[in-house]
């Protein structure tokens, strides 16, 4: 078996990672990423493989996980939040650029495919990834492969409407272009307008959480209310592919409520007489992403 290099290319750091066979870490480095310019994007790339490579002095496979996904009808990147990289042909300028065959996949995917082969989920057939961060991803891994239809799209929850909408949970506009989309209202900023539209404070994510644990109503109140459209969103996922498992990762995947608090209120969404789908953390927390780019040849 041959040692496996992965790259995980965010909006704002960039890590590179090195398996050994036996899937140990034997070299890691994180770097900004110059999200500004593509073309200082392939530099980077093309310099932290041939750091590792210099360091390991291995023969590697690589793959890297992205924000957004190639599109299978142009071979050009979409829907990623480095707006510098939509339209350009990723896959094949860093194969041109490494003279070699690489795998690309997009980062929740990895993400998924990292938790259900070595992290939180991998004693489980069929296994949903959620990224709630600063956007919301989505990934699919049954029985160790990760699920990709003719699309690239399978697991884009988070850019369909919130299920069971209430007059109270408001119809926030997305990017997309559409209105009431789950990632804006489960991801960060979304959360965090959703917030200010409610009560009329602007506090960051990061700040309600914190005032609910020191007993603010409202925020309290915003925390509730999170858990229930977590679980109205997450209750269409178990209702289309019932997976045994979801795993949670992203920075809103720390509100340690969510993992009573959500598989309390998926009863009453989930067509079924009982619910036993495990809502689960990420065991490798912001590192999944950089394992499942290295196990994508896996």
């Amino acid at each position: 078996m041959r040692y496996r290099l992965g790259i995980d290319l965010g909006g704002t750091k960039t890590e590179v990672l090195v398996l050994d066979p036996d899937q140990r870490p034997v070299y890691r480095q994180r770097v900004t990423t110059p999200a500004h310019s593509y073309d200082e994007i392939l530099a980077m790339i093309a310099d932290l493989v041939l750091n590792a490579e210099g360091k390991v002095k291995q023969e590697m496979t690589i793959g890297i996980g992205i924000p957004g996904a190639i599109s299978p009808a142009t071979g050009l990147l979409r829907n990623s939040n480095t707006v510098c990289m939509n339209g350009r042909p990723f896959l094949s300028d860093v194969e041109t650029l490494l003279q070699r065959g690489i795998r690309v996949d997009n980062d929740a995917n990895c993400f998924t495919l990292s938790e259900a082969l070595g992290g939180a989920a991998r004693d489980y057939p069929i296994v949903f990834g959620v990224i709630i961060g600063t956007g919301t991803g989505g990934g699919l891994v049954i029985d160790g492969r990760l699920v990709n239809g003719p699309h690239s799209i399978s697991g884009e929850w988070g850019h369909n409407p919130l299920p069971w909408h209430t007059d109270e949970d408001g119809s926030p506009g997305c990017y997309c272009g559409k209105t009431a989309c789950i990632e804006t209202f489960l991801s960060g900023p979304g959360f965090s307008r959703g917030f200010q539209s409610r009560f009329g404070r602007m506090l960051s994510s990061e700040e309600i959480i914190a005032a609910a644990d020191a007993s603010d109503t409202e925020c309290c109140e915003m925390i509730d209310s999170y858990h229930d459209q977590m679980a109205r969103a997450l209750a269409h996922v178990i209702n289309i592919i019932d997976p045994h498992a979801i795993v949670l990762g992203g920075g809103m995947s720390n509100i340690d409520s969510i993992y009573a608090g959500v598989p309390a209120r998926l009863p009453a969404y989930v067509f079924s007489d009982f619910v036993e789908t495990l809502i689960l953390k990420a065991e490798r927390g912001d590192a999944s992403g950089v394992y499942g780019a290295a196990m994508l040849w896996e």
